[in-house]
Order: C-alpha cells, then structure tokens, then sequence
C-alpha cells in the first residue's frame, strides 16, 4: 500500500454474502473457501495532500454500489432509478443542436487547460441512421510498439492531416477531441428520453465498451479518409504484454519534436523507461521491471477472468434513462473501466496539472494521441474476454442496453445514430487486432496459485476478527478493518455453483468525491503477522 491514510470515509451498513444467479449478478463475484464465515479485510489507500495528482478527475462520486474485487473498490451509495418496467435506453439526442458546455467533472476551472466548449459544429445535418460498411476490406489494429515503418508513417500522416483541418471542422483533431468531453462532462442530456436536466454520462456503467467502440470505429475511418486509404488501421497500445508495457516509442518527440502523436500534457515520471502500472492507485511502486511485469499480468488476468465473471461484472451495472449521470444510475462499474482502464488514465497524465491534462480528465483525454491507443487495447479486451469461451462471457441482451444510441459524424460528415446492438460483431465492423502470437497470452499464466496453508498463522486465523454483528455501524474507514461475514450457504454442489455466484456486498460507503478513493478488498486474508498484502502479491487470497 502507498498509504495507510484514509479519507473520510464511513461504512454505513453491515456487509452481506448472497447468491446471485448468473449470468447477470449486479456485483462482482469473489473467489471463496468453503466456509462457515468469511473473514475480509478492506485496506485504503489514497494519497496524502501532496500526492492528490494521482487521481483522476471524475464527477462526483455518491450512489454506486461497491464494485469489489482484488484491485481495488470503487463506490457509493445507491439511489433509487427508475422502474424496470417503465426504463428506456438512453437515447443521445442531436449533438449539434442539445448541447451545452461542459461544466461537470473538471475541479478547477480557472486551471483547466483546455476548453469547455465541447459542442460540436453545426454544419446543417439531419441524423441518418447508420449502415453497417460493405467494402470487403478488414482494417487490422496493430501493437503500437512494434509497428511496421508503412504503419508508423501512415499513422503519422493521418493524425498530422487531421491536426491540419481547420479547428470548427467535425474532422478536425480539436473536434474529435472534444466528443469525448461532450459525452463525458455534461455536454448532453437525456431530453430525447424526457429528462431535459439529467445529464448523459457513458462511463462507469455497461454503455462504456459499446460507446467507446463505436468513438473508436469513426476516428479509424475518419484517419483513414484523410490518407485516402481504406485499409487504415489504428495502433493499439499493447499493455498487457510485457513487450509493450512502456509507453510506445513513436508517441514520443525524442526523434522528432514536431511529431503529431506527441502531447506535452503527460506524467514525466512515466515516460520510458519506465514501464506501466496497471494497478496505478495514488502513489509510485518503486519496484522492479521483473516484479511490476508479474503484476501488471496478474491485474489483467484479474479484470478479465476473476473479477470479470459475467455480463454484468465485466460490462458494467444497467444505466437507463431516468438515472442521474457518473455514480447515480448503474449498479457497478465493469471490472476492466474500474482496473487497468483507468489506472492508465491516471498514470499517464500530467500530475503537475492542477486537474491532471490530458489523459488523466475525462474532458482532456482525447486531445492526447495516447488515449485513442489506449482504449484500441481496451477495446480488445472485450475481444479477449469473449474469446476466452467461458460461461458467461456475453454481451448484455437487455433491450435497454441493446438499443442505447449514440451520434457521430461518420468519414462521409454526416450525422449518424448508432445503436449498440450493432457494434457488438466485429466483423460487420470490418476491423480486427493482430495478434503477434498464437500461443497463451501471457496473463493467461498469471492465475494466483493457491497459498499455502503454512503461511497461515493463529494469530490471523478467523476466530481472531470480529463478527459483522459485533460491529457498531457506522465505521470510519481509518485503517486496515477486518471483519468476518457468514456465508448463506456452504458445500454448494457443482451445478448449483453453476448456477449462481457468490458475491459479498458492502454497501453503504460515504466519502468525499472529490477525493480519489482506493479500497482493497481481501477476502480471507491469512498473511503472517507483520506482512502487508498488496493487489499484486503472487499468492491467492482464496
């Protein structure tokens, strides 16, 4: 842990195991023994004063639910949203004419280095519904760290013929910058669903692959009109192999001071060689390469196999129209926008910035190259998580998410719906990753080995913890806090596990959102007496 100071923060009610059947529980599933009790322990981790650079800026922060899982905790209070049964998808309404500036998310104002004029042109078009591509060509994303020359000087020449478009363009690098602090700091609302004062908010909710990809999908064939060349492809950056675990070479200026994938707005510290830390908190690890590559592929394993067990737990908790924006709609945030995702965001940017441009703001992160690369591997991510083939691993089917929509300008300049039911098939989307090789990805050896019973000690053991029903609530989160929670059942067959996973809930968790907040969560940690368990120990927690 970087700090063992905690924020105002206090646990309001008393912590629960349940069942939940899959594949949708509205929480992430935590590996167990079979036990009577559960004994957890929750860790803070936050930066004194001088280290709040760190974290990355969002709205405030007061309804979700604990998303819980071995990287960390993020949460609120949940509030009351709408009935299922009178829910509707968001809808976007028209961008060029129901949007206003952003004024949401960005702590100083005064200090922000970009502007809050988000809103895109208004060039005279009506909203088309959108065809899927017909050309038979397959665009191929490529690791940016190990990209042929032809790729790296395409790249190049796109990105600096879209810098050389006039800024009120809708192609322009400023404009396509600015979609994603329309759509993230408060630019739109919900007027096409009947909410004209609740703000549209796609993170931290299952609208984030879907919406991302689709950002994603426009920008790539955008650059790729601009070169006049249908193949083009964009990089992504390719974080979790230990080969690309730096940032990539060609966004940098070492060579090239005019490069246009460079952005002056990034962390120095992290600049290379230093590699990435996919559990990025609040404070420096100070460790070794081989260490923080163990990590680093124990974090995605996390986000993509245990805290990724199901729909619900990888995709996000429902978001519909009605539900107030950022933390006061859905019931989780999926394992890998709460994990790796916005690790990155926060480790790359400028922790000399006053609201920590460009990456680490949602309503700066589009004005740095970077981020387009980042959310190419994030985007993969759902690829991979698919392609695991493991019960569970599907997309949403709730009409509510199926028929959430969204509008961009397309290659063509004209303003388009999109729907995620039809971003859900990559190929209909004529683009894929290449991947440099066919054997097991590396964090597919990264599965926590079981910890030895020897490491164990008396003085740990779970007749040492207070009972849930011992405590007196509510408890100021000041220090590590273990407790032990019955479980609802024991020896559970292996159709019945099948059924239905096992999930603690803590809820009830109050703190300042303007802070940012990291919380461990162990379950059934029995480390010896003086040693201190981190998210990235080799051992399992089980």
């Amino acid at each position: 842990m970087s700090s063992s100071i905690c924020p105002p923060a206090t646990l309001t009610s008393k912590p629960t195991t349940t069942f939940i059947t899959t594949p949708f529980t509205s929480y992430l599933p935590i590996k167990t023994r079979t036990s009577q009790t559960h004994g957890f322990k929750v860790a803070c981790n936050i930066s004194p004063s001088d280290h709040d650079h760190n974290k990355l800026i969002l709205p405030s922060i007061d309804r979700r639910n604990l998303l819980v899982g071995l990287g960390g905790l993020y949460t609120a209070t949940n509030l009351t949203s709408f009935s299922a049964a009178l829910a509707d998808p968001i809808t976007t309404p028209d961008i060029t004419s129901s949007c206003k500036e952003a004024d949401s998310g960005i702590k100083d104002l005064e200090k922000a280095v970009r502007t809050r004029q988000c809103c895109p042109p208004n060039i005279k078009k009506t909203i088309k519904p959108f065809v899927f591509p017909n050309e038979k060509t397959v665009r191929v994303r490529w690791p940016a760290h190990n990209g042929s020359t032809e790729q790296v000087q395409k790249y190049k020449k796109a990105i600096q013929a879209m810098r050389d478009l006039p800024d009120d363009h809708p192609h322009s690098f400023i404009q396509q910058a600015k979609i994603h602090c329309a759509y993230c700091n408060g630019g739109y609302t919900q007027v096409d669903n009947g909410f004209p004062d609740i703000e549209i908010q796609i993170h931290n909710s299952w609208l984030f692959f879907p919406y991302h990809r689709w950002y994603l999908y426009f920008y790539e064939r955008i650059l790729g009109k601009l070169i006049n060349d249908p193949t083009f492809a964009l990089p992504y950056w390719n974080w979790d192999n230990p080969a690309g675990m730096m940032i990539p070479e060609i966004f940098l200026d070492r060579k090239d001071e005019s490069n246009p994938l460079f952005d002056v707005y990034r962390d120095a510290r992290h600049l290379p060689p230093k590699l990435v830390d996919l559990d990025f908190g609040t404070g420096e690890r100070n460790t070794t390469n081989e260490i923080q590559i163990a990590c680093n592929l124990s974090t995605v394993y996390r986000d993509l196999v245990r805290n990724g067990a199901d729909t619900k737990s990888f995709f996000g908790g429902e978001y519909v129209a009605g539900d107030a924006p950022v933390a006061n709609g859905a019931k989780s945030v999926g394992s890998v926008e709460a994990g790796c995702h916005i690790a990155i965001h926060r480790w790359v940017g400028d922790s000399t910035q006053a609201n920590f441009e460009d990456m680490g703001n949602l309503y700066s992160s589009g004005y740095d190259p970077l981020f387009y690369a980042h959310h190419s591997n994030v985007d993969r991510m759902w690829t991979l998580w698919k392609a695991l083939g493991i019960q569970g691993h599907t997309e949403p089917t709730d009409p509510d998410w199926l028929n959430a929509s969204y509008v961009f300008y397309d290659e063509n300049e004209d303003l388009v719906r999109v729907y995620n039911k039809d971003c859900i098939k990559m190929d209909k989307l004529k683009y894929s990753y290449h991947e440099e090789s066919k054997s097991v990805f590396p964090w597919r050896k990264s599965r926590p080995t079981k910890r030895s019973k020897n490491a164990q000690t008396e003085s740990n053991s779970i007749k040492d913890v207070k009972r849930v029903e011992e405590l007196k609530f509510p408890v100021t989160l000041d220090g590590i806090l273990k407790i032990s929670v019955k479980r609802p059942a024991v020896n559970r067959s292996d159709e019945e596990k099948a059924k239905a996973n096992e999930v603690l809930l803590i809820n009830g968790i109050k703190f300042d959102g303007e802070k940012f907040v990291k919380f461990d969560v162990f379950v059934n940690d029995k480390l010896k007496e003086g040693e201190v368990t981190t998210p990235c120990i080799k051992d399992d927690v089980d």
